[in-house]
């Protein structure tokens, strides 16, 4: 990415460019790494016709896709409906799930649908490595909604896989599970937040398996990581993407009750930007004081000096917040080994619960 790119983005878009959607905190699962913090339902959440005028105005702001999550979004009762909607307003959406509740029936109703990707959650190549994580059977249903998806006639669902240090040895074996299922698979980073915070330490890659995971993923574009990895640019070319932190600047997330926060990682008062019950989402994005601040240029960081800086721009935010590291010292992960000069050790975690996260 050029630096007058880099530039634009940094100053903020029309519209973001990847939208966040948790549409509900109901999860099925307690998986030990949940950025979210997912179990229970949120009080209040969006009513269907609530969400169905979110959508029109993600439409109207010409958003082309939302990335919808949770917890667990198939177990909202207006799920389809929902995401019909978006459908026939031409919101392309990309949802996340454990595959519980897609059996052989929903299967069928999401293969006959356009503007919809599915993306099943699966964090080990086999049972023991992924229950670990995720919770005992969830690996058997991942692969049963994966199963029912092919049998329905479903084209090129994703495997998405969150790096940890169980795993990374295994990426090879979880390449062959996805092509099993002509999926494409998609490796994105352990963040922090929600409950990650307190299995960060146990669960983050080491130094070394992050040097290993830049280069096989160097060696295999057609994999897919979500902008999730660019702390790691200066081990060599960047992966694909913007190579940024694009909170508030290109993405942002909408939670189940409405609040607009900078980022997924972010669900926390201090980042958050609005509600969609009191400001229509278009003026949160475009007037929101959050957003400003973190579309304007950025002030003196400890990482400008580094030689680096160009490549990795100081990090993941939501990584430096939730480890207690301040927004302008280097990402927790650096390999350049800055947070330890700085630190002298990364930091221990301080849990930070959001508004909802007592819900």
């Amino acid at each position: 990415m050029n630096n007058s790119l880099a530039a634009a983005l940094r100053a903020g878009l029309a519209a973001p460019i990847c939208l966040t959607w948790e549409l509900t905190y109901a999860c099925n699962l307690s998986c030990s790494h949940c950025l979210s913090d997912s179990g229970a339902k949120a009080p209040g959440e969006l009513t269907t016709g609530e969400a169905l005028s979110l959508i029109d105005a993600f439409a109207e702001m010409g958003i082309f896709y939302v990335n919808v999550g949770g917890g667990e979004p198939m177990m909202r009762r207006d799920f389809f409906q929902i995401i019909e909607h978006a459908a026939a307003r031409r919101v392309g959406v990309k949802f996340s799930t454990n595959g519980t509740f897609l059996d052989a029936a929903a299967a069928k109703r999401l293969a006959g649908m356009d503007y919809v990707d599915v993306q099943v959650s699966i964090d080990g190549h086999d049972a023991a490595t992924n229950d670990a994580v995720r919770g005992e059977g969830s690996f058997a249903k991942a692969v049963s909604a994966l199963t029912n998806l092919g049998a329905a006639g479903f084209v090129n669902p994703k495997i998405s896989v969150v790096a940890t240090r169980h795993n990374v040895a295994h990426l090879d074996e979880l390449e062959a599970l996805a092509g099993s299922f002509g999926a494409t698979l998609r490796v994105t980073r352990l963040r922090p937040s929600g409950r990650g915070t307190h299995s960060y330490a146990a669960l983050r890659p080491t130094e070394l398996q992050n040097r290993e995971l830049f280069g096989w993923l160097s060696s295999r574009p057609e994999v897919l990581t979500g902008d999730s990895f660019f702390h790691l640019s200066p081990l060599g070319d960047p992966l694909p993407g913007l190579n940024m932190c694009g909170a508030g600047r290109v993405v942002c997330l909408v939670d189940p009750v409405g609040d607009v926060y900078a980022c997924p990682f972010t669900i926390h008062p201090d980042f958050r930007a609005g509600n969609v019950r009191e400001t229509p989402f278009s003026r949160i994005w475009k007037t929101s004081g959050l957003f400003a601040t973190l579309r304007a240029e950025p002030g003196p960081s400890s990482c400008s000096s580094c030689g680096a800086y160009s490549s990795c721009q100081g990090g993941c935010m939501a990584a430096k917040f939730h480890t207690g590291t301040d927004l302008a010292d280097p990402d927790p992960e650096c390999v350049m080994g800055r947070a330890r000069e700085a630190r002298g050790t990364v930091v221990s975690i301080r849990p930070r619960r959001s508004s909802v996260a007592t819900r």
